[in-house]
């Protein structure tokens, strides 16, 4: 087997391309999930129960179902449905935020439930409303504990952002593909693909464990 660096070179203005919007998708991915993902997980944990419920077949849906399919389902029918003609990366952000949102919310309900409920009882106490408890005493320790596994969540995020390759959006393992098809190869491609991604997700978890020491000596 004869390795073609030549190819990857012609390539790599493409891939470089393809990494600044895989990068792109995922970070608005994120923060889009995360803030959906806290409304959902403080709706899960209100007192009625019928909202509650619709909060739950939400996660219930969106976890329960592959995320190729609801890929397809948002770039070919919602999006559509709503701007007239359909767009690869608007659908993929869309995509990736639903489907993060549901994982992100469960994260989020299991951190402020681990708090123990006399924080909320003293807070209250001291004259606090709900609200102003949650914000100020409850969510910043809960979130200390929501840092690990909300990370693992942003990681797994940016590698499923390579299934929008398969709506065409330009991403980075849309280009790889591309590569692959034009010159029938398997190694080349891919290989430069998969070692892109990983300079990526090892990236990540390194601003993530900062970010979590730091936490920890505050």
């Amino acid at each position: 087997m004869t390795f073609r660096w030549d190819i990857i070179i012609e390539y790599l203005p493409y891939l470089l391309q393809g990494t600044l919007l895989t990068i792109g998708l995922s970070l608005g991915s994120i923060i889009l999930g995360s803030v959906l993902g806290l409304f959902i997980g403080l709706g899960r944990i209100i007192s009625n129960k019928i909202l509650s419920s619709l909060f739950y077949c939400y996660i219930t849906i969106f976890r329960g179902t592959p995320l190729l399919v609801q890929i397809f389902l948002i770039h070919f029918g919602v999006v559509p449905l709503f701007a007239g003609e359909t767009n690869a990366v608007i659908a993929g952000v869309i995509a990736l935020s639903l489907n993060a949102a549901a994982y992100i919310a469960e994260i989020f309900r299991a951190g402020i439930q681990s708090i123990d409920r006399g924080q909320m009882e003293g807070a209250r106490s001291l004259g606090m409303t709900h609200s102003q408890a949650m914000r100020y005493i409850i969510l910043p320790q809960a979130f200390k504990r929501m840092v690990p596994p909300l990370g693992n969540e942003f990681i797994v995020l940016l590698k499923d952002s390579s299934l929008l390759s398969v709506i065409a959006a330009p991403e980075l393992m849309y280009w790889g593909r591309a590569m692959g098809g034009q010159y029938f190869k398997v190694w080349e491609p891919y290989l430069a693909s998969a070692f892109i991604y990983l300079v990526l997700t090892i990236t990540l978890s390194s601003l993530l464990n900062l970010l979590e020491r730091r936490l920890k000596t505050v």
